[in-house]
């Protein structure tokens, strides 16, 4: 058996375009082609089938720094994004009190010119609709109370516009949901509110460019349900909706933070966290830039229940950073996968976090699991920068050279540091 985890059934795919009124997609689309292999296969690349030992992976080499820490009344530190802009780094996260997502949260960001060491973090978004630290609400989940969650940068036409949501602040997600955007301003290196971007959306992660020229990203509406936007083109709020997959799914099925690539043939793939806890990421692709879709497949990709960022680097084969180990309650470690055609994943191996007990332990009070978690990653000069949140207090990054990644890709054993 190829896989180090039992694969469950895939589910059926369409052989036509059909509207599932009383199932869980909402667009679906006709393909010639054969089911798509494995999303894991370990053996290929010499590897066994015995259950994955996710403590004992090779921990591939790389260099690691700290980013924000978390302090009263701003404890909270989360959705942490990173770019590349006029020569140096940018690094972007939500933050609040101590619990997530609630009352007066806002967007702050930092810069470095190496990625390695960065500046103080300021505020760019302001004060959602006067709910900061003064107010009474402050830090409580009330719809009366509005928050802003940082939804990642966006390079469009030489300019830096950094994403936001704002919605109510009594769970997920208030019916004001709206996709906002700031723009850097280089002269007076200010960010300027440049309006709403898209409405009843949050977005995963900022738009990407697919192979016809235009921009691509998932939303999610108030309700949580999954559409595909495409355009961006005449301005940053000229979208087409595709609807996809409901929250509430038929068949148990969750969607929930969709990640999306596209392959040298020019399919785009779409990858989904299953808030059902089934412990699998499952995949639908498009051969149509995104006007179609197939039925999502549960794949033998294992996942905590978290978010996972992936890239197409510029030596051809693709990185997926995700919580792997399907343990409950935790999200440790932080794991790197590799493969060389963007379907099928040959390695897998631990990113150098820091460890130690304490990040082992539940987080009490709380309903997300302890660990190193909602990651993104950029490539520049030769190296991937991930950077992702320490137990939601705090936001690292981990520099690691693309030779290091190469070598775990040739089955090498990573260099010693």
């Amino acid at each position: 058996m190829p896989t180090t985890l039992p694969a469950p059934p895939l589910r059926p795919r369409p052989t036509r375009a059909l509207a599932l009124l009383t199932a869980c997609i909402l667009a679906a689309s006709s393909f010639a082609s054969t089911a798509l292999p494995p999303m894991l296969d370990l053996s290929k690349a010499g590897g066994t089938s015995e259950p994955i030992d996710f403590f004992n992976l090779p921990i591939i080499a790389g260099e690691h720094t700290f980013v924000s820490h978390g302090n009263a009344p701003w404890g909270f530190r989360n959705h942490s994004y990173l770019a590349f802009h006029d020569g140096q780094y940018w690094a972007m996260w939500s933050q609040g009190t101590a619990v997530e997502d609630r009352v007066g949260q806002r967007v702050a960001y930092a810069t470095s010119k190496d990625g390695l060491l960065w500046s103080e973090g300021a505020f760019l978004s302001p004060e959602p609709k006067g709910y900061g630290p003064t107010s009474p609400l402050f830090g409580q989940r009330t719809a009366e109370g509005f928050r802003y969650i940082a939804r990642g940068f966006w390079q469009r036409e030489g300019e830096l516009l950094a994403l936001a949501s704002l919605d109510e602040a009594g769970g997920f997600f208030g019916p004001s949901l709206n996709l906002h955007a700031f723009r850097w301003n280089p002269a007076d290196r200010t960010w300027q509110d440049a309006g709403v971007v898209a409405e009843d959306t949050i977005n995963n992660f900022p738009p990407v460019q697919m192979a016809n020229g235009e921009w691509a990203m998932v939303r999610r509406d108030h309700q949580r349900n999954v559409s595909f936007l495409f355009g961006g083109i005449k301005s940053p709020a000229d979208w087409t909706n595709v609807p996809l997959v409901r929250y509430q799914a038929a068949d148990g099925f969750r969607p929930e933070e969709p990640l999306l690539w596209t392959l040298p043939t020019g399919r785009v793939m779409g990858f989904y966290r299953d808030n059902s806890h089934s412990k699998r990421i499952f995949r639908a692709w498009s051969d149509d830039h995104g006007r179609t879709w197939t039925v999502p497949e549960r794949t033998n990709f294992p996942d905590a229940t978290s978010k996972l960022f992936g890239l197409k680097s510029s030596r051809g084969w693709y990185a997926l950073i995700s919580n792997a180990n399907p343990a409950l309650l935790q999200r440790n470690p932080l794991c790197l996968a590799v493969s060389a055609d963007g379907v099928t994943f040959t390695q897998l191996a631990r990113l150098p976090v820091p460890t130690s007990p304490m990040d082992l332990r539940p987080r009490e009070g709380v309903r997300k699991a302890a660990g190193f978690q909602y990651p993104h990653a950029i490539e520049r000069d030769g190296h991937l920068l991930v950077v992702y949140s320490r137990n939601m207090t705090t936001i690292e990054v981990i520099r690691i050279p693309l030779d290091e990644i190469e070598r775990l890709l040739r089955n090498e054993a990573p260099t010693t540091p």
